[in-house]
Parts: structure tokens; C-alpha cells; sequence
């Protein structure tokens, strides 16, 4: 057993009942988990001392925690804001696989089977899959604006970093911390209030990842099965470019995702990212929009746009998947170039934070709200209906 101790403020009159710290601790959530601790079974003893000392034993689900010392500073934070409280320890155990059993129980149900949440048909989460045709337009930049964004306005918002080859979404996003498994769970750390896993969290350094297609696939699956990510309002898929086994089994995997995709003025561009947005139509995927990245340069000097990378492309690309899908499919922003939306991604601090005043950002956030106020799409849902 390991033990942190931290003092608390001294309070005035007789110390706190027990009932009194437990209800404290039911403000604590588990850094991972995002539910009470209390909820979850990991308090393992309470004792109030006649001076006003609290000892609180709390049981952390793996050895070596990653996040012990957050669990120890939120609970010593709870605990110690009662009135009485002269100081609070904080001792730590570690669950038995029994325990653990129970907790994956707790969470997801007697069932063994390793069941996708997204694909039930009863899912109220509304899941994008970001694609772009081409590389280096910004897809994953924008992907995780969006999901910060999101999270910002009060959402609960899961990233799945889909781009197993060329992943960069832990960088951007901020995320420092590591999955850990508890059981036969994965929980993900969170970073600027989002939920997110990549292959990039599963290895050491930069080394890459020699995977063919059908562990892809395995990957992918176990990122939507295994990982558990609580009760999501949105779960954003960064997909690698083109139209290869990834896009695929995401489409089949979750059969009610929609496709957003990611494009830049340029014609050329244009042509490619249509051929990514066609791929629904044989995938049976409704197309949520398209998005205009690299859009213009506001001039420094004058405000006008300056059409680096030319015009039209993200309109074009619309206009192309409205004609193939029969539905519409509209421009969901046009996001300008901003020098700052490299230099934010790069130190793990998304525009949308660092910036929320920039024009860059004021166009990620509408598009955010744009996705996040729509439907759910109806694919792979049942609909109740029966012959009569």
C-alpha cells in the first residue's frame, strides 16, 4: 500500500461526521472513469479522528496508477473544504481482479461479448467520420478544433484517432497521458475535455506501426469496442486519407456514422476529395457536409481575401456529392489560413482555445455547432415498424 499526505485547511467546531466525507467524495469523479468514486466502489474506508484528521482509503483500479496523484489532490480538495477538517491523508490500495470483474460489471453490464456502443441501434451518440481524398489539407487540425469546440460548449465528446499510420492527434489535442487497462476495458485519457485514443498513446517515441489490413481492422474495432467512453453526445473518427481499409471498416463497423469531408479550394484537390465522399454512396453513409479548409488568407494589411489556393473547391465537391448521393449536402464553413492553427496544434493547444477570437477559429466553432445540433441519421437504426 503507497500514502500521500497532504494538509487541509484547518476548520472551526467538532469534526465531520462520515456520512459527511462520503458525501463530499461523491463530488470526486475518477479522472478516467468520469463518475462519482463513490459510484464506483473505490472508497475503501473513511475515518474521522477527534481533532478533525480524515483518513480516506481509496481503492485505485491498476498498480501504478497514472493518475493516483490527481485522484489523491481532488479527494484531499473535497474533503478538505469541510468545516472541522483539521488535516486529510489519503492511503491508496489497488483493486483485486474480483474487484475489477465487478467494476467492468458495473459499467458495461453482465454481457462478455465485446459489443460496439455506436453501432446498437439504440445509440443516441451522432458519430462523423472526418475524411479528407488527399493528405495535408488540415483534416486532423480540424478534426480535433471540432472536438474541443464541441466539449467547450458543454458536450460530452469522444476522438477516435482512426489515422493508424499517420496519427497526430495525441500532439495536437495535448494529450500526455496513456490508456489503462482495467480488465478487458482500455481507458482513455482526456485532454481539453475530450475523450481520445490513437496508436500513437500505444507505442514508445515515433517508431512506427507495421500493420497490414486485417489488423487494421482488429484495431479499429477493438478502439470502438474495448475502449470505454462512457456516455458520449459525439464521437469525432479522424480517418486516414483516400478510400482505403480503414474508411471501409469504419462504414461497416459503425453503420450509422455520417461523412464529413475536408477539402481545399484547390480543383485538383477537389476531384480526389470527391472520390472520398463517393465512397458513402456505396457504403450506404450520408454525407453530413463538406468543409473548405486553407479557404483564403485574410490580407494583413487590407482584410481582403487572398485566394492562395485558388476558389470553388469546397462548393464543387458539394455540389458532385448532392448529385451522386440525391441528397443534399451542403458547405459547412470555410476555414481561413491561419498561421496560428499550426503553431496551436504543435504545442497541444487547439485554436479554438488559444485563439476563440481569430477568424480561423470563430469558423471552427459554427461548423462545431452546426454538427452538433443535427439529427442522428437514421442508418442502422431500427425503426419500430411492423407488417401489419
Amino acid at each position: 500500500m503507497s500514502t500521500d499526505s497532504l494538509a487541509a485547511t484547518t476548520g472551526v467546531g467538532g469534526p465531520p461526521t462520515k456520512e459527511q466525507v462520503t458525501q463530499a467524495l461523491a463530488g470526486v469523479n475518477d479522472p478516467e472513469i468520469h463518475r462519482p468514486i463513490t459510484d464506483l466502489d473505490m472508497v475503501k474506508h473513511v475515518e474521522v479522528g477527534a481533532d478533525g484528521t480524515v483518513v480516506v482509503q481509496v481503492w485505485l483500479t491498476v498498480a501504478g496508477c497514472p493518475l493516483r496523484e490527481t485522484i489523491t489532490r481532488d479527494v484531499t480538495a473535497a474533503v478538505g473544504q469541510l468545516s472541522g477538517v483539521s488535516s486529510v491523508r489519503v492511503d491508496l490500495d489497488v483493486m483485486s481482479e474480483e474487484q475489477r470483474r465487478a467494476l467492468q460489471s458495473k459499467l458495461r453490464g453482465a454481457t462478455t461479448e465485446r459489443e460496439i456502443p455506436f453501432a446498437k441501434p439504440g445509440s443516441l451518440t451522432k458519430v462523423y467520420a472526418i475524411a479528407s481524398g488527399k493528405g495535408g489539407v488540415g483534416k486532423s487540425s480540424v478534426t480535433v478544433n471540432l472536438a474541443v469546440a464541441m466539449a467547450a460548449a458543454g458536450m460530452k465528446v469522444g476522438l477516435l484517432d482512426a489515422d493508424i499510420y499517420g496519427h497526430s492527434v495525441p500532439r495536437m489535442l495535448g494529450v500526455t497521458g496513456r490508456p489503462t487497462q482495467v480488465e478487458q476495458m482500455i481507458m482513455p485519457p482526456t485532454a481539453n475535455g475530450v475523450v481520445a485514443i490513437s496508436s500513437g498513446m500505444l507505442k514508445k517515441g515515433n517508431e512506427p506501426l507495421p500493420l497490414r489490413g486485417p489488423i487494421l481492422h482488429r484495431l479499429l474495432q477493438q478502439f470502438l469496442a474495448d475502449v470505454y467512453w462512457g456516455d458520449l453526445d459525439v464521437l469525432l473518427m479522424d480517418l486516414p486519407p483516400g478510400t482505403g481499409d480503414v474508411a471501409i471498416s469504419a462504414a461497416h463497423l459503425v453503420p450509422g456514422s455520417e461523412l464529413v469531408v475536408v477539402t481545399t479550394p484547390q480543383l485538383a484537390s477537389a476531384e480526389v476529395a470527391e472520390r472520398a465522399g463517393s465512397l458513402a454512396l456505396q457504403l450506404h453513409q450520408r454525407v453530413a457536409g463538406v468543409i473548405e479548409n486553407m479557404s483564403y488568407l485574410p490580407c494583413p494589411h487590407c482584410g481582403e481575401r487572398v485566394e492562395v489556393f485558388g476558389s470553388g473547391g469546397g462548393q464543387a465537391v458539394a455540389e458532385t456529392l448532392t448529385r451522386l448521393t440525391g441528397a443534399p449536402v451542403p458547405v459547412l464553413g470555410e476555414v481561413p489560413i491561419d498561421t496560428r492553427l499550426r503553431e496551436a496544434g504543435d504545442v497541444g493547444r487547439p485554436l479554438v482555445l488559444s485563439e476563440p477570437d481569430s477568424p480561423a477559429a470563430q469558423q471552427l466553432r459554427k461548423i462545431a455547432e452546426n454538427l452538433a445540433g443535427r439529427s442522428r441519421g437514421l442508418a442502422g437504426r431500427q425503426l419500430g415498424l411492423t407488417p401489419l
